[in-house]
């Protein structure tokens, strides 16, 4: 009788069997990643939302456009709404759980930014919304999902599906699709290709000059007495 799996063999089992149909993914993450790097570096925004586990793994993309991934370039404007804490309780009190992305996306998108929506089901009604809210406003709609056909997959311009019935396996992969997406955004950036945008250099902090200032030098705050009859008082 052979011994029951464990659930790291079962887990790793339900890993590599997502990883052949995942590997078609790579042309898709290529060009996405090409589409953001000309899109953010022309004064574009990504807008990203997911919830529980999902948000955690959106809010991991944005940390790594605006700051980086690899080597040191210009930040690029990425936005997590779930993480606008004040506006998602406001919109969710006033408006329902549904709208707390959607009314976001109206107020922060413009035409050609790009929309991207994580969702292991595929099923988020408030994701759902802001799909629908991006396409209305002009937005180039993205997911990562499970396994498609979904209703996410068919509310967005694209998406990348990962093919497995297992939630977690679905979030590792869209982990990974992140890492990949924000290196092939770093490889297409102008001053990787050669391109004519400089190569971003950290803003100097001006030197401050430790000549004496002209004429008498006053530290803190002065209190003036009795209408001003009496004696400044400095703290």
């Amino acid at each position: 009788m052979m011994p029951a799996a464990t659930l790291l063999e079962r887990h790793l089992a339900n890993l590599a069997a997502a990883l052949p149909p995942y590997q078609r993914c790579e042309p898709l993450l290529a060009r996405w990643g090409a589409t953001l790097a000309q899109r953010l570096t022309a004064g574009g925004r990504l807008l990203v939302a997911g919830n529980g586990g999902s948000a955690a793994e959106a809010q991991h993309l944005t940390a790594e456009l605006v700051g980086k991934l690899r080597d040191d370039r210009q930040p690029l404007s990425a936005i997590a709404l779930h993480a606008e804490t004040s506006a998602l309780t406001a919109i969710g009190n006033d408006y329902g759980y549904d709208e707390v992305f959607a009314r976001q996306v109206r107020a922060h998108g413009r035409p050609d930014d790009v929309l991207l929506l994580l969702s292991t089901s595929g099923g988020s009604g408030n994701l759902l919304a802001a799909a629908r809210a991006g396409r209305e406003a002009g937005l180039r709609c993205w997911a990562f999902t499970g396994p498609a056909p979904n209703p996410l997959a068919d509310a967005c311009h694209e998406v990348l599906a990962v093919e497995s019935s297992d939630s977690q396996v679905v979030q590792e992969l869209h982990l990974v699709s992140s890492h990949l997406l924000c290196e092939y955004v770093e490889q297409a950036m102008p001053e990787h290709t050669g391109g004519t945008t400089p190569r971003y250099v950290e803003p100097q902090v001006p030197a401050v000059s430790s000549a004496p200032a002209e004429g008498p030098v006053r530290a803190g705050v002065e209190v003036v007495l009795d209408g001003g009859a009496g004696r400044p008082v400095e703290a």
